[in-house]
C-alpha cells in the first residue's frame, strides 16, 4: 500500500488517517521523531512511508544500490552500507525489524564520523606501532612498584621485551644527572631529553637519551611512568672521540709551537723532550738519534727520571713500538722516521703509582714521533752543512777557515789555563811534478795519503786541517817543544812513503815542516804564533825542503 492509498482512506468524522492495522503506530509524525533516516517497507519492499531524512536512503533504493532489504529482518546484527554521495561516501547503519501483517520498519544511522574516527584511530595506532618497531628507540612503562610492565617488542639493552618485563630499572642505570637513581623510569615529573648510560646485556655501556612523563590515578596518586628512550652511545663515542681528538690536537701543537721557538737545532729536542712529558704526563722523557756513521741510538735529549731504555731500544730490531711494565716504570716507546727511514726514538717513563698508558697517549706519541723524525732531519741536515762549511771536500779535515776559527777558541783558553801549545805548518814538495806526470787523480791520491800520515801521527785532541792545495797546518793540543820536535821527526821520516807518487826521481814527493810552540806564560798573541810558524815553513822551502825548522821563541834571535 503507498501513501496516497494510506492517506485516501479518511475518517469523515475527526479527520484522522485511516492505517491499517499492520503499520498501527507508524505514522509520519512517528517517523519523524526518529534522527535519522526511517522507512516503512511492505513484504516486497516497497516504501510505504518515510521521514524527511530518509532521501539519500531511498535513492540508494531506488538506484539498485540497496535490494532486498525485508530479508534481512532475521539478521543478527545491523547491516553496514556505503553510499557514495557527489566525492563522498556516507556510510549508514541499517536496522530491519519487521512488524505487522508483513510490514517492516527500517531504521537507519549515519556512522560515517564514528567510522573515520574507528579507521584514523586504527591508522595511528598502526603507524606508531611500525615507527617503534622500526626505530632505534625503546618504549616502556612502568607501574606503580617501579618495575616494568611494558617494553617495545623488540626489547632494549640487548635484552628481549620478555626478560625486562617486571625488573627495576634501578638495576640497569649506571649513570644519570638527576638524583633520582633509576630517574626519569621513576620520576614524578614530565622529564624531556635526560642522558642515562645503562648497562646492556653484553657488559658494556649504552646512553640513552630519555623522555617520560608520570601516570597519576584519579586523586593525583602516582602510579607509574611511562615514556621512550633513543640510544645516542655513538652519538657520544664520536663526541668523545672528537674531543680527545681535539685535545691531542691541542697538545701537539704545544709541543709543535715549543720544538719551532727553538732556534738551536739541538735544543729543539730538548724542548721536544720537556714538552712531551708535560703533555702526556710522563715522568721522564728520552729522545734518541740514530747517527748517520753509527748503528745504534744516541741519547740526544732527556727530560725527567726514567730507567734503563737499552731493553725498550733493543725491541726496535723486530717493531717500531714498545709498552712494558719495566720495574716500577710504564714504558711506552716508538722510533721516529723521515721519509720511511728510522733516524731515531722517542721513550716515555710513567711510574708506577699513576696510571698506565691509554690510545690517546699511543695516538699521541706517534704524533710527537712524526715531528721529532723532522727534527732529527733537520738536525741532521743542520750537522751536514755544518760539516760540509768546516770541512774540506777532498780529505775530511778541517778547512782554513774553520781551523783558524778553532785554534782562536782553544788559544783563549791556553791564555787562561797558561798551557804550550804548538803550530805545525806543512808544505809538499814537488807536488805540481805530481800532477804534471800522473795527473790530477793521482794528485788527489797523494794528498789523501798525506792525511792518513798526518793523522796518524796526531791525537784525537788535536786538530789536522788542509789549508788549500799542498798546504797543511797541525795544532798540537798542550804540546811542549820536545813533543812537537819529535812529530815533525816522525812525520818526516813516514813521508818516504809518499815516493811513489813522485812526479820524477829528481822531485821527489816529500813536505817541509815548520813549527811554532806557544808557552803557556807567554804574552804572544795568535797571529804572532802563525807568523812564526809560516815563516819557519818557508826558511825550510828556501834552504832546499825536506826538513822541519822550529821558530825561535818570540823576542830571541833566529837559530
Amino acid at each position: 500500500m503507498g501513501e496516497a492509498e494510506m492517506t485516501s482512506a479518511l475518517d469523515q468524522q475527526n479527520r484522522q488517517p485511516v492505517v491499517p492495522k499492520s503499520v498501527v503506530g507508524l505514522n509520519r509524525d512517528s517517523l519523524e521523531a526518529y534522527p535519522g533516516a526511517a522507512l516503512v517497507l511492505n513484504s516486497d519492499g516497497v516504501v510505504l512511508l518515510s521521514n524527511e531524512r530518509s532521501g539519500l536512503l531511498l535513492d540508494a533504493i531506488h538506484g539498485g544500490q540497496i535490494a532486498d532489504l525485508p530479508s534481512q529482518a532475521t539478521a543478527p546484527r545491523p547491516t553496514i552500507v556505503s553510499l557514495r554521495t557527489g566525492a563522498n561516501t556516507v556510510v549508514l547503519e541499517l536496522v530491519v525489524l519487521p512488524a505487522d501483517a508483513g510490514h517492516f520498519l527500517v531504521l537507519a544511522r549515519d556512522v560515517t564520523l564514528e567510522r573515520n574516527l574507528r579507521s584514523a584511530l586504527v591508522e595511528s595506532r598502526q603507524r606508531y606501532k611500525d615507527l617503534v618497531d622500526i626505530s632505534s628507540d625503546f618504549a616502556w612503562e612502568v607501574g606503580a612498584d617501579g618495575r616494568f610492565v611494558f617494553v617495545s617488542p623488540k626489547g632494549a639493552l640487548g635484552y628481549s621485551a620478555d626478560e625486562l618485563v617486571g625488573r627495576d630499572p634501578g638495576e640497569f642505570v649506571v649513570e644519570t644527572p638527576t638524583e633520582t637513581e633509576s630517574a626519569p623510569f621513576a620520576s614524578a615529573l614530565a622529564l624531556e631529553d635526560v642522558e642515562v648510560w645503562m648497562n646492556q646485556a653484553d657488559g658494556s655501556q649504552a646512553c640513552v637519551l630519555a623522555s617520560s612523563t608520570p601516570i597519576r590515578g584519579e586523586s593525583g596518586e602516582w602510579l607509574g611512568a611511562r615514556g621512550i628512550c633513543r640510544d645516542i652511545t655513538q652519538e657520544r663515542l664520536r663526541d668523545a672521540a672528537l674531543s680527545r681528538a681535539n685535545n691531542r690536537e691541542r697538545l701537539l701543537s704545544y709541543i709543535v709551537r715549543t720544538i719551532r721557538d727553538e732556534v738551536d737545532p739541538i735544543d729543539m729536542l730538548r724542548a721536544a723532550a720537556e714538552a712531551t712529558a708535560r703533555a702526556l704526563g710522563a715522568t721522564g722523557c728520552q729522545i734518541f738519534r740514530l747517527l748517520p756513521d753509527a748503528s745504534d741510538f744516541a741519547l740526544a735529549a732527556q727530560f725527567g727520571e726514567g730507567g734503563d731504555e737499552k731493553k725498550a731500544l733493543d725491541s726496535f730490531i723486530d717493531s717500531d713500538h714498545y709498552e712494558e711494565q719495566d720495574g716500577p716504570w710504564h714504558v711506552l716507546a716508538t722510533v721516529s722516521r723521515y721519509r720511511h727511514s728510522i733516524n731515531g726514538a722517542i721513550l716515555l717513563w710513567r711510574d708506577d703509582q699513576r696510571q698506565g698508558w691509554s690510545d690517546d697517549d699511543r695516538l699521541l706519541i706517534d704524533d710527537v714521533a712524526n715531528q721529532v723524525g723532522l727534527a732529527n732531519e733537520q738536525i741532521a741536515n743542520h750537522e751536514r752543512i755544518l760539516r760540509l762549511s768546516r770541512t774540506d771536500s777532498l780529505t775530511g779535515l778541517f778547512n782554513r777557515r774553520a781551523f783558524f776559527e778553532e785554534i782562536a777558541r782553544r788559544f783563549q783558553r791556553l791564555s787562561r789555563e797558561h798551557k804550550p801549545a804548538a803550530l805545525i805548518y806543512v808544505d809538499l814538495d814537488n807536488f805540481k811534478a805530481v800532477n804534471d806526470v800522473h795527473g790530477h787523480q793521482t794528485g788527489d791520491q797523494a794528498l789523501l795519503a798525506v792525511r792518513d800520515l798526518l793523522l796518524h801521527h796526531t791525537r784525537p785532541t788535536d786538530l789536522v786541517a788542509r789549508l788549500g792545495g799542498d798546504e797543511f797546518a797541525i795544532w798540537l793540543e798542550a804540546a811542549e817543544k820536545s813533543i812537537a820536535i819529535r812529530r815533525c821527526e816522525g812525520m818526516l821520516e813516514a813521508s818516504a812513503s809518499l815516493a811513489h807518487f813522485s812526479g820524477s826521481a829528481d822531485k821527489p814527493l816529500h813536505m817541509s815542516l815548520g813549527v811554532a810552540v806557544h808557552a803557556g806564560a807567554s804574552g804572544e798573541s795568535l797571529e804572532e804564533l802563525i807568523a812564526r810558524a809560516d815563516k819557519a815553513m818557508y826558511e825550510v822551502k828556501r834552504d832546499g825542503k825536506g826538513h822541519w825548522r822550529l821558530a825561535p821563541a818570540p823576542g830571541a834571535a833566529e837559530s
